[in-house]
Formats: C-alpha cells, sequence, structure tokens
C-alpha cells in the first residue's frame, strides 16, 4: 500500500474524519457499551503472513524509522483479523535511542544497548530529546497512521515507562532477572533516581507529543514491573511511572497503564497514575480483577493468556467468552494478558476477535 504523505511536523491532526468506530474509546472513557471493544498487544506483527512479507525486505528499525512501512504494517491488523483499535507500530526502546544510546536488533538476541548507562556520569550525558526531532519518525507514522485509518477506529500510541526502560538501558539487553540493573538500584541508588527521573519526563512529553501527532488514546507499558519486589517497586517504579502518566494525562485523551506481573499492585496503579484504564495480565482472574478496580471507577484491559491463542477455535471461543462474563461486560476492553506470540495461528487470532464481537454485554443485550 502507499500510506498518504505526512502532514507538516508538529501540527495536530485537525481535519480528520469522524469516528465510525468508537467504541474503544467509550470503552476507556466507562460509557455504557453494547459489548467490549477488542484488540491485542503486538496486533501488528510475524504472525500475521502480511506483516512477514514486509519484514523480509526491511530490518525491524527500518520499518520503524519509516512512516510508510509504520503506517502499513499498522493497518494489517485491522483489515485483516478485525480489532476496534490500531496501535502505533513501533518500539519502547525508541527512546532510549533518542537520548544518544546506540541501539541494535539482532534476530536472535533482541535488543542491545552495546554501550550500557551504569554510572551517574553516563545518565547526566544522555540527551534531553525532542519528539519532534529525535523521534519525528514515529510522530509523522501516526500522522500518516490516522489519516489512512479514515475514522475507521481509533489510534492508540504507546511508551515504556520508566523503570522498563532503565532495566533495558543498565543491563544492556534483556534478561530473565535484570540483576545488574537490580544492581544500581541497591549499590547506586541515586544514579538510578537520576535516570528513572530523566526517563519520566522523557516518556511523558514523547506521550504528549504523539496526542498531538494524531493518538486518540495512549499506552504506558511498565513491562518489567514483575521483575521487581512491592518495596522496591514503590520506591523506584512508581513514582516515575505515575510521573511519566501525570504529564501524558495532560493531553486529554486516555490513558492506560500495564504492569504485567505487578497483580498484587492493581488498586495502587488505579490510585497513583490517575489512569482511565489499568491492564490486567493472566496471572489473576478476570472477576477478581473486576471485584477489585471497580470501586476505582477506572476500565480494564485484558486478559486471555496468549498461549491460549494455540487451542482449537472451540476452545478459544470458550475461554473467551469466560473471560467477558468474568469482565461483567462494561468498562472492559477485551484483549491478551501479554502480547500475541509470533506463531499464534491467524485463525485463533480471528476467533478471539470475532467471539468478542459477536458477545453483547448484560447491560444492553435486553
Amino acid at each position: 500500500m502507499t500510506a498518504p504523505t505526512a502532514a507538516s511536523a508538529g501540527a495536530p491532526v485537525l481535519d480528520a474524519p469522524p469516528m465510525t468506530n468508537d467504541l474503544f474509546l467509550r470503552a476507556c472513557r466507562g460509557e455504557i457499551v453494547e459489548r467490549p471493544p477488542v484488540w491485542m498487544m503486538r496486533q501488528a506483527g510475524r504472525y500475521l503472513p502480511e506483516y512477514r512479507a514486509v519484514r523480509a525486505k526491511s530490518d525491524f528499525l527500518t520499518m520503524c524509522r519509516t512512516p510508510e512501512l509504520a503506517t502499513e504494517v499498522t493497518l494489517q491488523p485491522i483489515d485483516i483479523v478485525g480489532t476496534d483499535a490500531a496501535i502505533i507500530f513501533s518500539d519502547i526502546l525508541v527512546i532510549p535511542e533518542a537520548m544518544g544510546m546506540h541501539l541494535v536488533m539482532e534476530e536472535s538476541v533482541g535488543p542491545q544497548f552495546p554501550v550500557p548507562v551504569r554510572s551517574l556520569e553516563a545518565v547526566r550525558q544522555l540527551r534531553t530529546p525532542d519528539p519532534e526531532v529525535e523521534l519525528r519518525y514515529v510522530l509523522d507514522a501516526l500522522r500518516m497512521t490516522r489519516g489512512a485509518l479514515g475514522g475507521r477506529v481509533p489510534l492508540i500510541g504507546f511508551a515504556g515507562a520508566p523503570w522498563t526502560l532503565a532495566a533495558y538501558m543498565i543491563e544492556g539487553k534483556g534478561t530473565k532477572q535484570f540483576s545488574v540493573a537490580k544492581k544500581m538500584l541497591f549499590q547506586q541508588p541515586e544514579t538510578a533516581h537520576a535516570l528513572l527521573a530523566r526517563l519520566a519526563d522523557a516518556v511523558g512529553e514523547y506521550l504528549v507529543a504523539q496526542v498531538k501527532a494524531g493518538a486518540q488514546a495512549l499506552q504506558l507499558f511498565e513491562s518489567w514491573a514483575g521483575s521487581l519486589g512491592p518495596q522496591e517497586f514503590r520506591t523506584f517504579a512508581l513514582p516515575y511511572l505515575s510521573r511519566a502518566a501525570a504529564i501524558a494525562r495532560t493531553a486529554g485523551v486516555p490513558l492506560i497503564v500495564f504492569a504485567p506481573g505487578a497483580s498484587w499492585a492493581l488498586e495502587l496503579l488505579a490510585e497513583s497514575t490517575g489512569a482511565d484504564v489499568i491492564g490486567v495480565d493472566w496471572h489473576i482472574e478476570a472477576a477478581d480483577a473486576r471485584r477489585r478496580l471497580a470501586p476505582h471507577g477506572v476500565s480494564m484491559q485484558g486478559n486471555l493468556d496468549p498461549c491460549l491463542l494455540y487451542a482449537p477455535p472451540d476452545i478459544v471461543r470458550a475461554r473467551t467468552l469466560e473471560m467477558l462474563e468474568g469482565f461483567g461486560g462494561q468498562r472492559h476492553i477485551a484483549n491478551l494478558g501479554h502480547g500475541i506470540l509470533p506463531d499464534t495461528p491467524v485463525e485463533s487470532a480471528k476467533a478471539f476477535v470475532d467471539t468478542v464481537k459477536s458477545w453483547r454485554s448484560p447491560a444492553t443485550a435486553r
């Protein structure tokens, strides 16, 4: 496909067509909906043959940095699977790169920073990124995608939360335990706090810029929340997640906060971040998440185990219905409890989406 020409840099999308499917936005705001909207984290990805065809011609970072390619793959799940929202194709590690770190993506290894941040002096040497300069390619992709969607579904922007980004920046790569990053928390806490504070401001400003470029909702991914115990989470992750969220909320669009591995902190996340939606992973039952979050007046997003999409379609449908019943039909955005896996059968993804789209909330079924 050929994407539309980007709007001038920095210009908000003022002439976008009206929404024909605003179900996702209404659910984010807690309005009564006929059914939960549905989308999937990492929905623009390797499980789709159409994505792999684009990826065969370009490396991952080139796809992220080329607005036309990012737009193309962002639209694929809308056209193929039929989700109720699009999320811009990008990566959480574009912020550390914009701050001056050298980012390398190796197919069999994953993202790496050859020169990690492990001292206060290294923190001081990081740039303060201007989203319209260092991250303009993401904003241009948002502008293009918003135009190409034509109001069919809303467009979500996103960023990694400060602790998650810091963990990669200190460690130099993704690991199972992030022991090097956690060592800094205990041996160099002042350095960790300095880095996290820089990141909180950079993340917040980047999210605001995404809204100006056309994003209609935002998601903050605290992907490595589960690597921290409760005390360290409260000390090193939550204050900076909340700071980034507070800046993002000034943009005036719904904000989703997702901290997989920290189900113990659902109420804390709702209270501290002011998010409109709290993401729920698959380690907690839907009804329990609903019971705990309902008093806080927030919507919920989740929480089917991504591995359930390996099951036959009839099992996918049955377990999806169980999830929908557990969340109760209102203040719920149907999603997976983490990103869709690369070898997921497309027919299973469609079974999940179609099951949600055919279900009706008890509050509106009469």
